[in-house]
């Protein structure tokens, strides 16, 4: 889960100092460059959020990941309008990649029962088990190779 975590946090910093850098890009073919690259962050801070979601509550992932979708809808619908408000655009960049590089820094500290977070919390013993039997490599069998 560490590992995750990692990924979302980083993803989702990068993703908002992109913000910052496509809106003080000095010509359209930086803009271009600054997009691409900002669009894959936000390609992979959405893969890392739907990693990370099966872990929440397992048996009701399907409702999670609903409202994780729907929360995606619900920042589009901000920024918006935020784009909509600030007469003047750097002010709207300016919250939505602030806004961006809180919630990076923020997943640092999401605990998740049973798993270590980043900062706080230790693995089950459930957890540690899994891994276990997860990771052993077979030895292969003497007698079979005869």
């Amino acid at each position: 889960m560490r590992g995750r975590l990692i990924v979302q946090s980083v993803t989702l910093v990068a993703e908002g100092v992109l913000v910052f850098v496509f809106a003080n890009a000095p010509s359209l073919a930086a803009s271009v460059t600054v997009m691409v690259f900002f669009s894959i962050f936000v390609q992979a801070a959405e893969g890392s959020t739907y990693g990370i979601v099966p872990y929440v509550n397992p048996p009701v992932t399907g409702s999670i990941a609903g409202i994780v979708g729907a929360g995606g809808n619900v920042g589009a619908v901000c920024f918006g309008l935020g784009f909509r408000q600030f007469e003047d655009e750097m002010k709207a960049f300016t919250l939505m990649g602030s806004c961006i590089i809180v919630s990076g820094l923020l997943s640092l500290f999401v605990c998740i029962k049973g798993h270590s977070g980043l900062v706080f919390g230790q693995d089950s013993d459930e957890v540690k088990k899994s891994r276990e039997t997860t990771l052993q490599i077979p030895v292969p069998d003497e007698e079979a190779n005869n």
